[in-house]
């Protein structure tokens, strides 16, 4: 089975509110509400690639420095198995907005368990909400 790593991050607004982003329609999972971040290319660390994602699909700007590595999925799906690395950034320059069109909202931690989520990401929400 193929191995993704894809590198996840939960920005954390002053409020202690958590950014999650609605994959669009046309993607797989489309609708369901993700952390943001994407794949790790050949070459990159997981720490480069969610600073190249965050600029990409949210317009912003952060640091290895402001990256704390939390916890981490591993899940199986039918066509592949996810590894995925789950940072809290806090720190960022830039205003947030879904540069793909994708739908964006500020969640508080505990309201996290009643979004439609790829099954990956449901584990991550308990460490969550214990850090928060």
């Amino acid at each position: 089975m193929k191995m993704v790593l894809v590198s996840a991050v939960a920005l954390v607004d002053p409020d202690g509110r958590v950014l999650m982003a609605q994959r669009p329609e046309g993607k797989s999972m489309a609708g369901l509400w993700e952390f943001p971040g994407g794949k790790v290319e050949p070459g990159e660390s997981p720490e480069a690639a969610l600073i190249r994602e965050l600029h990409e699909e949210l317009g912003i700007e952060t640091w290895d420095s402001c990256l704390a590595p939390l916890t981490f999925a591993s899940h199986s799906y039918a066509e592949f198995h996810l590894l995925m690395p789950l940072y809290v950034c806090r720190k960022w320059n830039g205003t947030v907005r879904g540069m793909e069109g994708q739908a964006l909202k500020w969640v508080r931690p505990k309201e996290l368990r009643h979004l439609p989520m790829p099954e990956a990401d449901v584990p991550l929400v308990s460490h969550l909400i214990d850090l928060l």
